[in-house]
C-alpha cells in the first residue's frame, strides 16, 4: 500500500527470524529472547544511551508495516509485546515501560520489517531527546540483557 522498501532489499530481520546472522554480528541468535509460531522478540543492535537493553518484536512473516500487518501477526506482535514489557518490568529495575511503532520514512520507520519497541524507563531518562542519538552496541554487550530476559520469559 505505502511501501518504501527498495528493490532488492536484503531484510535483517528476516534473516534472523530464519536463524541467520550477519558477518558483523550485528543481529545475533543469541539476541533473540523469545520466539511463538507467529512473532519474536530480540534484543536490537542499536541503543539510546539510558534505555540500555531495550527488545524489538517482529512478525515472523515479512511485513513492511502496520498498513500491510494482517491481524493474525498483529495479535502476535500486541501478545509477545506485553509479555516482554512485564519482563523488562520485572528484571531490569525500571520505573516503567514505553512501546513505540513507527511506519514510512515521515514516521522515523528505517528498517522495511514491521517492528515494535520495548523499552524500559526510568524517570528522568529522556528518551527520544537524549543525546547522543542511538548508537550499535557489539553483541556481547546485548547478550547479558536477552539472557536476562530469556531466563525470564521461558520459565
Amino acid at each position: 500500500m505505502f511501501n518504501h522498501e527498495p528493490e532488492g532489499y536484503i531484510c535483517p530481520m528476516c534473516r534472523l527470524v530464519a536463524g541467520g546472522e550477519d558477518e558483523h554480528r550485528i543481529n545475533t541468535q543469541r539476541d533473540i529472547v523469545k520466539r511463538s509460531p507467529l512473532a519474536t522478540a530480540y534484543i536490537p543492535p542499536k541503543w539510546w544511551p539510558n534505555n540500555h537493553g531495550h527488545v524489538l518484536v517482529v512478525p515472523n512473516a515479512h511485513h513492511e508495516s502496520l498498513y500491510d500487518l494482517p491481524s493474525a501477526d498483529g495479535h502476535a506482535v500486541h501478545d509477545l509485546v506485553r509479555e516482554v514489557a512485564i519482563a523488562i518490568r520485572q528484571t531490569y529495575g525500571c520505573d516503567g515501560t514505553s512501546v513505540r511503532q513507527h511506519n514510512e520514512p515521515a514516521g522515523n520507520q528505517e528498517v522495511w520489517h514491521y517492528h515494535v519497541h520495548v523499552y524500559p524507563r526510568y524517570d528522568g531518562d529522556d528518551l527520544y531527546r537524549s543525546l547522543p542519538c542511538p548508537e550499535y552496541v557489539p553483541a556481547e554487550q546485548r547478550w547479558p540483557y536477552a539472557d536476562r530476559l530469556r531466563a525470564h520469559l521461558n520459565r
